[in-house]
């Protein structure tokens, strides 16, 4: 089995570009780093970002209406969910922001029925 050849070192490097007198535009403080697969680094931000998977934030998404009421959802929607368990909710309009901040332990019961959703603790509404 053929191993890859250890690569020279930054000197190395610089002594062999002048030799050769081509240009080295590589910063001094830039560290090299190996190569990875490109199948393996897509498949890491898929699960990161979830695409194509389902998650906690689109199961919210999806019954957004029937957890806070057609009319509060029309100008309000479920953001993303943090490590500690928060839930952003960005809401359009002063009324509706605190309709939500009103109601926001009923909407977190309401949420942690959902299939997934038992680990919202709370929610964070916010104007956006």
């Amino acid at each position: 089995m053929a191993t890859d050849p250890a690569p020279f070192s930054f000197q190395a490097e610089k002594l062999i570009a002048a030799l050769r007198r081509l240009p080295d535009d590589t910063p001094a403080r830039m560290k090299k780093r190996p190569t990875k697969a490109l199948g393996g680094l897509v498949e890491e931000l898929m699960v990161k970002y979830q695409v194509g998977r389902a998650s906690p934030e689109q199961t919210i998404r999806d019954h957004w209406a029937e957890l806070v009421g057609p009319a509060n959802a029309h100008y309000s929607h479920a953001a993303q969910i943090d490590a500690r368990g928060r839930l952003a909710v960005l809401a359009g309009h002063a009324v509706v922001r605190n309709e939500l901040f009103l109601h926001r332990r009923t909407i977190v019961e309401r949420i942690r029925q959902l299939p997934g959703c038992a680990h919202v603790k709370e929610i964070h509404v916010r104007a956006g």
